[in-house]
Parts: C-alpha cells; structure tokens; sequence
C-alpha cells in the first residue's frame, strides 16, 4: 500500500507542534511525559518524526498535542495553507 503524502510531508503541523514545544521550553521527552499523563503514549522518536514531517498525526494525537502545549487546534494549523501552494 502506497503512503500519502502532502508534497513529501505526511504531516502538516509538525513545524507548529515544535514552535510551541519549544516556546514552552519543554523538550521531546518533557512532551512525552505530559502526553502520556492523558492518556496518549508516543515516543522521543514519535515526536521527532511528526516535527520533521515524517510520521502522520491521528485526531486524537492533535488534540492531546493542544491539551499540552495550551493551544488550540487552530494554532496547531496556523500557516499551513503553504503546504498547498504549488
């Protein structure tokens, strides 16, 4: 089975989840920890590769990311429209 992609990226907020992650100052494994205290486990790894836009993000993935950092969902997609510029 073929993987879709958005213009090679599986994912188009991983560069807002590591604006927020890192203007918190929390760092991948203190993300990890908040995550998993509601509920969500994923991995340094996990994160690293949503950041990059090497992993996709499930519904639920995108609203705990929002519980944590303390944004909403329109944050997590703010300036994300460049993904479907040609």
């Amino acid at each position: 089975m073929k993987v879709k992609t958005l213009n090679g990226n599986l994912n188009i907020v991983g560069n807002n989840l590591r604006k927020y992650r890192t203007l918190r100052n929390l760092s991948q494994p203190e993300i990890c920890k908040k995550l998993d205290l509601i509920g969500v486990t994923m991995y340094i790894c996990d994160i690293y590769e949503i950041e990059y836009g090497k992993k996709t993000v499930k519904d639920f993935e995108a609203l705990a990311f929002c519980k944590v950092l303390g944004i909403t969902l329109d944050d997590l997609y703010d300036d994300t429209d460049k993904y479907y510029e040609a």
